[in-house]
């Protein structure tokens, strides 16, 4: 049976047998010790080099490294039929990294580093699917404060444009018939976005941040618009852990209208540009808990909302955003990206593509634990793995006949990470499950060790 490693970059073409082989490798190790540096996951001085060799080297492998994770998305994405893709930017500092060549500013003028865009898919259900678009770039130093000059130029020639383009490639890897709803924060609520041309079962739910000019409401803009509505119904919706607040579940107020959203007024040929059909919905909390600002979400979306079902659907869609955020997450402090310590951009770009997959491996570990908890945990783990886990959580020398179910194995897991399981715990997350992840495999091995040793002879 072949490693998850080997399925996954199946059809990466890397020229070069030698390093499709050592890429698998490094994968491998990687995800063995995802928050181990380099030189401490691959074990041993050779690996070390010839891993640093393989990031030193053939520019365009990066692209190709993400390719192949992108196309075994689109295979899980198509067996699904309907996907949600989420697209959020991120930047990775490399301050303290000095000899680091090819970097650029960050949002800090003083900061340097790696700007990335990811398009992450995911299942209706909420299960991580992989990523299917992503674009790392540096940002030249020479635009630092000239944040005014760039407010009347077209939208092609900002950062805002990654939007567009994100979308433009998400709609071309996909096949036509696989039902897509792309969603965004409020970055993405420009003009030109929600104007883009999309095809037959592609929509947008994005979060507005401008008080748009409608039109045929009587002088009125977007927000006192939708607010003039009554409510038309109630949910309750789960609200993501944020590094300013805990996650918990908010009982919310849903309002919800059709509107034709204006041109901006500075916008060159405005004459000649259509206002943009959208449904729009009001997002709000009654209650928050003591201490906690409110929910307050305004929703754009090019789907038709006309009942309570449909906009309460769009807001549990919505609500699976800050799984990009969690994504984003994993990659910084689970797999520790920005203490990687290479020469150049070009080579942490490459570092990059490899842990991108990993980072997604332990995002899906979480969500399959939940969606499938009955399956067999042999679906993510070798024999070994599972014989090794029962026997150390267990305390036992025999192994069970039959492997764990994936909820089983998930909780065994994260008890290594000092995860106890009680009954208000709720289910392990994953970074509790990358600490207890690293700790299985240093009981693999030891496992390894002592189920092939051999006992001395008692023969003198």
């Amino acid at each position: 049976m072949c490693s998850w490693t080997e399925e996954e970059l199946r059809y990466v073409e890397l020229g070069d047998r030698r390093r499709t082989k050592r890429l698998i490798r490094m994968v491998k190790k990687l995800a063995e010790k995802p928050s181990a540096g380099i030189p401490e996951a691959m074990e041993s001085r050779k690996e070390t080099k010839a891993s640093y060799r393989f990031l030193a080297t053939k520019d365009d492998e990066a692209q190709k490294i993400r390719q192949a994770h992108i196309l075994q998305t689109v295979k899980r994405v198509e067996k699904s039929g309907a996907v949600l893709v989420i697209q959020d930017t991120t930047e990775l500092d490399f301050t303290p990294h000095r000899a680091t060549r090819g970097l650029g500013v960050l949002s800090h003028p003083a900061h340097r580093g790696l700007k990335v865009h990811t398009a992450l898919a995911v299942s209706m259900e909420g299960t991580p699917l992989g990523v299917i678009h992503q674009k790392v770039w540096v940002r030249d130093e020479q635009e630092v404060g000239k944040r005014h000059r760039r407010y009347g130029l077209p939208t092609a020639q900002k950062e805002s444009q990654l939007w567009l383009e994100t979308e433009q490639a998400v709609q071309a890897q996909l096949p036509s018939e696989v039902k897509v709803v792309v969603i965004a924060d409020r970055e993405a609520d420009i003009y030109d976005y929600l104007a883009q041309e999309r095809r037959e079962g592609m929509a947008v739910l994005i979060r507005a941040v401008q008080d748009w000019r409608v039109k045929d409401q009587g002088g009125k803009r977007l927000w006192e618009a939708i607010r003039s509505q009554p409510v038309g119904g109630e949910m309750t919706v789960e609200v993501g852990r944020r590094c300013d607040r805990w996650p918990r579940q908010a009982r919310v107020s849903l309002r919800w209208m059709q509107m034709q959203i204006e041109p901006p007024l500075h916008r060159q040929g405005r004459q000649n540009l259509p206002a943009i059909a959208v449904s729009v919905i009001l997002v709000e909390e009654q209650e928050p808990p003591p201490g906690e600002k409110g929910l307050v979400w305004l929703l754009l979306t090019t789907l038709k909302v006309e009942e309570i079902t449909q906009a309460q659907q769009c807001l549990r869609w919505y609500a699976l955003r800050w799984q990009i955020e969690r994504y984003h997450f994993v990659l910084k402090s689970g797999c520790q990206v920005e203490k990687l310590q290479l020469s150049d951009a070009k080579s942490l770009e490459r570092a990059l593509a490899i842990y991108c997959i990993i980072a997604w491996r332990l995002l899906w570990l979480t969500y399959e634990g939940r969606r499938q908890p009955t399956q067999s945990c042999e679906t993510i783990l070798q024999r070994e793995e599972w014989e090794a886990l029962c026997c150390l959580v267990d305390r036992t020398e025999q192994p069970p006949a039959e492997a764990p179910s994936l909820e089983q194995a998930i909780h065994k897991i994260a008890c290594l990470a000092g995860f106890l399981g009680r009954k208000g715990d709720g289910s392990p997350g994953v970074k509790t499950l990358w600490r207890g992840w690293r700790a299985l495999q240093m009981v693999v091995e030891m496992y390894r060790v002592m189920r092939n040793s051999v006992p001395p002879s008692s023969d003198g």
